[in-house]
């Protein structure tokens, strides 16, 4: 199992908005290196939901329940989207400050790559920002 970050701005599609629905179409990612990520999804990987904008902060975990499919909302038809369901908040939110105080982070596509809305998480940090957050067996 692979682990991403997904961003939402919460004005957008809060975290809330996903609990409530359970599940959605993660559409309108129009950026290439978002869309490879996007296409490198398999089904059951894991994802943290992070509120870019305000907040600020990773606020929950989805699964992916549905592998790269054409982007319905792209009159392009370029670009692709996944199915995801919400699993769980984080009982602590983790903060981007809090992420960037913590030295193992330094590496993370959170810090480097901070505009990029879809990207990979290594199997270290997802274990340490579930521990910052207080989430366990995610």
């Amino acid at each position: 199992m692979a682990h991403w970050l997904i961003k939402s701005e919460p004005s957008t599609y809060p975290w809330d908005q996903l609990v409530k629905e359970k599940r959605t179409s993660w559409t309108g990612v129009r950026n290439f290196q978002a869309m490879a990520n996007l296409k490198a999804m398999k089904a059951g990987d894991r994802c943290f939901f992070y509120h870019s904008g305000e907040g600020k902060e990773i606020v929950g975990v989805v699964e992916v329940t549905r592998e790269h499919f054409p982007d319905p909302t792209d009159k392009t038809k370029a670009f692709v989207a996944v199915d995801m369901k919400a699993v769980a908040p984080m009982p602590k939110p983790v903060t981007l400050a809090a992420a960037r105080g913590e030295a193992k982070l330094a590496d993370m596509a959170l810090l480097k790559q901070s505009r990029l809305s879809v990207q990979p998480v290594t199997a270290a940090e997802w274990k340490l920002i579930c521990a910052m957050g207080g989430a366990k067996g995610l």
